[in-house]
């Protein structure tokens, strides 16, 4: 990869959109050119495969089925968005990625991370991260923060036991790849928050 790959993770209502507005925002004013997307969408297939993995109504999706459909739209991302994009050098922003799938399907769900890196195979070799920024805050105060569970969002609905082991799922994640991640404590106010991504992403030479 020729450009540079950042990735932002953390549990619902960690307020990754905010965080991600605010850098856009100071991408902007200093002039430094990005292309933001995000998981999964960010392609007209892969919006299509979001819709389905979301919908409040799909309760008989299989985890294996939402583990493979989260698959299939990364890589539908991939070859036709962020590869490309990387290839021509620019830095890539998306609103979650690969972590995401072992921190939920993986861990939560409970079908190992093996299984998740094996159907991921192709993100894995050819489009890992080279840092990815995960917000830190327990579900608990998340919900709280955010103002309680999407009625309409079949994963939200998952309930607070599932959201517990999401969020352990991404703390073995940070410690197995420590290089990588980027780890923001988000249980302060919002442009602290902010603060501190800055900091980390002009300590790693990245702005």
């Amino acid at each position: 990869m020729k450009g540079t790959f950042i990735t932002f993770e953390g549990c619902e209502g960690v307020g990754k959109s905010r965080q991600i507005r605010y850098l856009e925002d100071y991408l902007k004013n200093n002039g430094i050119k990005y292309y933001l997307t995000r998981e999964p969408g960010g392609t007209e297939v892969s919006e299509q495969i979001r819709s389905v993995i979301l919908d409040g109504k799909n309760v008989a999706m299989t985890d294996e089925c939402e583990a493979l459909l989260y698959a299939a739209a990364r890589v539908q991302l991939l070859k036709e968005v962020i590869g490309p994009k990387l290839e021509a050098g620019e830095l890539v922003l998306c609103d979650r990625y690969i972590d995401s799938s072992l921190a939920y399907q993986g861990y939560a769900r409970g079908l190992g991370v093996d299984f998740v890196e094996k159907i991921n195979d192709y993100a894995i070799k050819n489009f890992m991260p080279d840092y990815t920024l995960f917000l830190d805050l327990p579900p608990e105060q998340a919900f709280k923060r955010k103002g309680g569970v999407d009625k309409g969002d079949r994963v939200e609905l998952s309930g607070m036991e599932f959201h517990e082991k999401v969020y352990n799922g991404y703390k073995q994640l940070s410690k197995r790849d420590s290089e990588r991640f980027i780890v923001i404590d988000a249980s302060g106010e919002k442009h602290e928050t902010h603060a501190k991504i800055i900091k980390a992403l002009k300590e790693k030479g990245i702005i």
